[in-house]
């Protein structure tokens, strides 16, 4: 009885097992999944360790198992950005105006770079384009020759990322020269005889008959020695004359193209007048400071010829248009968008202010002084310079007494602005030395007549000499 009681009882603990295996709650299950929830890992049904399992319990049942309630975890790692891989960095796209530039490179094959560190930059015909390293690591080749053509798009070379730029190593320190070895200490010679002692004088020379011509000690200059030239190197002779060709950038170039342009296209014709500075100068002087302090600017003489522009192209608007050579038709524009010449060591650019007849005073010195930041950093972009419905030009920075511009195209005119210099000038009937400013207006002769150009002129004059003509739209 005892012992068919004990078979009963193996049998029933095997059923349980089975039953406990198949609803996926046994220990096992539960050992062979520890650990899951705190760690990534995949769960996969080892049939090896069922089989292994029913040779040892001896039940051929066990097989018959329910395949999803055993599991065995494998656990396995994610792995991360590799640090070590090389990328290719492409050429940023341009503006729709801009369709390729020259390479030039800062960097060579080799060299180690932070991430945003400038590799090369991109000389397009309106500005130069920065090209920085995306991640930091070394320059593993370089796509595209110096000087090259490039295109939106274009692979331009290729860095091998490794994470943080490593310092740059200190030279090590020269190991200190081995001490010198002692020189052998010659034998001291014998001292001399002693000579004997002379009973006679010593004959006098003879005296010579011509004057002896003498010179002062301070007059006695020591000969320089010759400078040897260092071996294999030629001496330039004396009053050599040498040249050398430097390649035109594409700015220089397009430059160059578009002033020859307006020359074949446009009929130039220059006016010229002169503004007493008096009252502006007067102005300035008193408001300068209250403004520095309110706006954080300082108050120029640019803010005022751009808003007297403004005001005189509204009051012109002809000289605000421009011709359509496709369709030869004269397009008239409403708003007032102003080039401001600016130069820079890679070349003149024109920077636009947009809607200066919306402005005042302090937001055109806003707009001028952000631009011309931008344009010292390199960091025009083409929106920046695109469009444009007139442009000043302000060579009396320089201290250019009198010149005559040259449209910029596609525009109809330009006011070229210059030095100022005291001279005496007739002021009701008497000489008076006034501050006074010669200006010069180049207009497309095609469009603007010169009565439109002359009352043009005219009209910034009027309002830079006094302007409260502004206030009273006079």
């Amino acid at each position: 009885m005892l012992l068919l009681w004990r078979s009963r009882c193996l049998g029933r603990a095997l059923g349980r097992s089975v039953r406990t295996l198949r609803q996926g709650n046994c220990t096992l299950a539960r050992r062979s999944l520890s650990g899951v929830a705190g760690s990534q890992g995949l769960a996969y049904i080892d049939n090896r360790k069922l089989m292994s399992m029913e040779k040892k319990i001896g039940f051929s049942g066990f097989c018959r198992v329910n395949s999803s309630s055993v599991f065995t975890v494998r656990y396995f790692r994610t792995t991360a950005v590799h640090r070590d891989d090389v990328v290719t960095v492409n050429t940023p796209a341009f503006a729709e105006s801009v369709t390729e530039g020259d390479v030039r490179w800062e960097k060579a094959v080799g060299d180690t770079v932070a991430e945003d560190e400038v590799v090369c930059e991109i000389e397009t015909d309106k500005t130069s384009v920065q090209v920085p390293a995306p991640a930091a690591g070394v320059i593993e080749a370089l796509l595209v020759p110096d000087g090259g053509k490039v295109e939106g798009g274009t692979p331009l070379f290729k860095l091998r990322k490794t994470g943080a730029a490593p310092a740059k190593a200190k030279p090590a320190a020269a190991p200190p020269p081995p001490p010198a070895a002692p020189e052998p200490v010659a034998a001291a010679p014998p001292p001399p005889a002693a000579a004997p002692i002379p009973t006679t004088m010593p004959p006098v020379p003879p005296v010579s008959a011509q004057p002896i011509d003498s010179k002062p000690v301070s007059a006695v200059k020591p000969a320089a020695a010759p400078v040897a030239a260092p071996p294999g190197e030629a001496v330039p002779s004396k009053g050599a004359r040498s040249e050398h060709r430097v390649k035109m950038n594409r700015m220089r170039q397009r430059i160059a193209q578009r002033l020859k342009e307006a020359q074949n296209t446009c009929a130039m014709l220059t006016t010229f007048n002169e503004i007493d500075m008096s009252n502006i100068r007067e102005m300035r002087a008193v408001h300068k400071d209250p403004f520095l302090k309110k706006h954080n600017l300082k108050l120029g003489f640019m803010s005022a010829f751009v808003k007297a522009s403004a005001f005189a192209l509204q009051d012109q608007p002809i000289v605000n248009a421009v011709i359509d050579d496709t369709t030869k038709e004269i397009v008239y524009r409403d708003y007032v968008d102003i080039s401001v010449a600016v130069a820079t060591p890679r070349g003149l650019v024109v920077p636009v202010v947009r809607n200066v007849e919306n402005m005042n005073f302090a937001d055109i010195e806003r707009a001028i002084y952000e631009l011309g930041e931008k344009a010292r950093k390199n960091e025009l972009a083409i929106e920046d310079m695109d469009g444009g419905t007139f442009t000043i030009s302000n060579g009396g920075v320089f201290g250019s007494l009198f010149g005559t511009p040259i449209i910029n195209p596609p525009q109809s005119a330009i006011l070229g602005m210059h030095a100022i210099f005291d001279r005496p000038v007739a002021v009701g009937g008497k000489i008076e030395v006034r501050p006074m400013m010669y200006v010069a207006l180049t207009y497309d002769h095609r469009l603007i007549d010169g009565r439109e150009a002359v009352t043009f002129l005219r009209k910034i004059k009027a309002a830079v000499e006094d302007p409260r003509v502004l206030l009273l739209d006079l």
